[in-house]
């Protein structure tokens, strides 16, 4: 993730993912960051750069928070591409 920019997200992010057995408008406001951590989980990007460039939570001012926050998102990226997908075309 070295050489990646940081993108704002459209919307902020939240310490918890509204979860929901169906997809969400939090889903469809922050599918980018969620394919982002998933990009960035596969390249073994540590916790707290992918809370810090990805979600824009300061490890090392809020180490709480942004590993919350960041396991809640990685949770719900995990069920967008297992089950939440289905949704999105259509199943």
């Amino acid at each position: 993730m070295g050489n990646r920019s940081r993108l704002e997200p459209n919307e902020p992010v939240v310490d918890e993912v509204p979860w929901s057995g169906s997809l969400t408008a939090y889903d469809r406001e922050h599918f980018t960051i969620y394919l982002r951590l998933l990009d960035a989980s596969a390249d073994n990007a540590s916790k707290e750069e992918m809370a810090q460039v990805i979600l824009g939570i300061d490890p090392a001012c809020e180490p709480e928070r942004a590993l919350k926050s960041l396991d809640s998102h990685l949770r719900r990226a995990n069920w967008m591409v297992t089950t939440g997908y289905k949704e999105l075309f259509g199943s």
